[in-house]
């Protein structure tokens, strides 16, 4: 088969043929239709996602494919011949290839109403930003903030705290980003390059009581979210897209009650039981049949990896880029 490999972080990709992988006990083989690229496959591209790797490996977090073959075991013979929502297992293989095998249990049906492309989508940003909402009730908060709001995730977030009566706070870095988020219903939109960004930022986090702030961005952006939040309030570091670390004055930690509370999806994910996740990934699957389309922007087949990649760095905000086999 033809996979995307990568030798080292930060490696260049490239095309080759490999053995098309065989599936053991409880696992199944997919043949891919349709891959996105997502801020996570970016980070683990550059070596700085969760885990050490072996290379080389063929990268690609999430998709979506048919099940033409399985191991042993229940789940995976009720999963053949279906177009299934996949994740990788991380040590068999990713997404960008023409087939991957994975655990039957990484695998969802899809619904007559979701196509391959909006189903290949179906893991990492909608189970996040419905990771968010509960995250909002446990904290009783009833108004959150978000940076790089005009992403695929931060659109589904506008849509769920309407749904879930949330109040949201929109943060995007230009101004020609509001009219796609104001086209949803965003209500409080906020521009980062703005020179009153900071002021702006500190009132309406007074006025509307915003103590929960998710941040996709890191580096100064995170400081300033720190710096002029109301006492008692959390920042929730979800990504790194500036790839800058965040420094702040502890005492603005200790002083005013504040706090740092990282996620990632996989770990939030484990956590919780089998019962939630499925209860989760049904609501998805009704989201995206019902009420939600993702933004695709482009589709490039696996050879052109590079030029994908290259076209979703300098477009992330309109929306994702899918990668096909052929």
């Amino acid at each position: 088969m033809k996979a995307i490999i990568q030798d080292g972080p930060g490696k260049l990709l490239y095309l080759k043929e490999v053995p098309t992988p065989e599936p053991g006990p409880d696992e199944v083989l997919i043949k891919m239709s349709y891959a996105p690229v997502n801020p996570s496959d970016l980070s683990f591209l550059q070596g700085t996602f969760a885990g050490r790797p072996d290379y080389p490996l063929i990268p690609g977090i999430e998709g979506s494919g048919m099940v033409v073959k399985s191991g042993r075991g229940i789940i995976g013979k009720l999963r053949k011949g279906k177009r299934v929502a996949c994740t990788a297992s991380g040590y068999r293989g990713g997404t960008w290839a023409e087939y991957m095998v994975t655990p039957a249990v990484r695998t969802i049906p899809l619904d007559k109403g979701i196509s391959s492309e909006q189903g290949s989508m179906l893991f990492v940003n909608p189970l996040t930003a419905m990771a968010f909402i509960n995250i909002a009730n446990k904290y009783k908060c009833r108004t959150i903030v978000n940076n790089a709001a005009a992403s695929s995730l931060g659109r589904m977030l506008v849509f769920l705290c309407k749904k879930n009566n949330i109040s949201l706070i929109n943060i995007v870095t230009r101004e020609s980003q509001l009219k796609s988020l104001k086209e949803i219903g965003a209500g409080h939109i906020l521009i980062s390059d703005s020179p009153a960004f900071e002021d702006e930022l500190g009132s309406y986090s007074t006025r509307l009581d915003a103590k929960l702030f998710f941040d996709a961005v890191g580096g100064e952006q995170a400081e300033i979210m720190l710096r002029i939040s109301p006492p008692g309030s959390i920042l929730i570091p979800y990504a790194k897209l500036s790839e800058q670390d965040i420094s702040i004055d502890s005492r603005i930690l200790v002083q005013q009650n504040k706090k740092i509370e990282g996620f990632f999806l996989g770990n939030y994910t484990a956590q919780r039981s089998v019962l939630q996740n499925l209860a989760a990934i049904r609501k998805v699957k009704s989201m995206l049949s019902d009420d939600i389309k993702i933004n695709v922007s482009a589709v490039f087949p696996l050879a052109e990896i590079n030029e994908a990649l290259d076209h979703y760095r300098r477009n992330m905000s309109e929306g994702k880029v899918l990668l096909r086999p052929y």
